[in-house]
């Protein structure tokens, strides 16, 4: 085989695995009920729900799900790798296949109303409160 034939061989084996690698899209949908809740993964405002959003790594992410009228939910949510995304195998799944992979992940929560303290619950904290403080004066 000549120089000439032995170059464009080997740029076109170049070109053509440029062009075929696959790749790996993620992306997390988070769902609340009821719906129209702020979304933070890690300590990052991403939307209200219903929401999707792409991630770059597989790990343990920190959601937060805030709405009026309703507790805060905080949640520790781990998203584990597929088979396709275990070192040494990601090599092949992201460069060397002319695949897409698509990981889709979703979570739903649910969020309880806000427990609001009654009127005698709010004066007997305020008579602790304000008897604490004329013992600590003295």
């Amino acid at each position: 085989m000549t120089r000439p034939i032995r170059f464009l061989t080997t740029l076109s084996f170049a070109l053509a695995t440029a062009i075929a690698t696959g790749c790996v899209e993620r992306t997390v949908t988070i769902t609340t009920e009821p719906d129209n809740a702020t979304v933070y993964l890690n300590d990052q405002e991403v939307g209200q729900t219903p929401v999707t959003v792409p991630f770059t790594w597989y790990g343990t992410y920190d959601v937060i799900c805030r709405k009026d009228g309703f507790t805060t939910m905080q949640q520790a949510v781990k998203i584990d790798a597929p088979w396709y995304e275990l070192p040494g195998i990601d090599l092949v799944s992201e460069c060397l296949t002319p695949v897409t992979y698509r990981d889709h992940r979703a979570h739903h929560f649910v969020l309880e109303p806000e427990k609001l303290p009654t009127k005698d619950e709010l004066l007997g904290r305020a008579s602790e409160f304000r008897d604490k403080a004329l013992s600590e004066g003295n």
